[in-house]
C-alpha cells in the first residue's frame, strides 16, 4: 500500500444506486437516519473483511 495517501483528509467515491439504498437502510435502522455514520460503519466492516481475506491468503 502506498502510504502517501494516508495523509488525505477526504476521499471521493462514486456509489451505485444499490449501494446507496443499502446505506440508507443501514442509516435508518442503526444510526437514527445518519448517513455519515452508516458509511463509516460499512467502510469499517469492509476494511475488516478485507484484512481477514488478506490474512487467509497469507496462510
Amino acid at each position: 500500500m502506498d502510504e502517501a495517501f494516508l495523509d488525505l483528509e477526504s476521499v471521493a467515491v462514486e456509489l451505485d444506486e444499490e449501494l446507496l439504498d443499502a446505506i440508507d437502510d443501514k442509516a435508518f435502522a442503526d444510526h437514527r437516519d445518519n448517513r455519515d455514520a452508516a458509511v463509516r460503519d460499512l467502510l469499517d466492516e469492509w476494511l475488516k473483511q478485507r484484512a481477514a481475506e488478506d490474512a487467509d491468503e497469507s496462510i
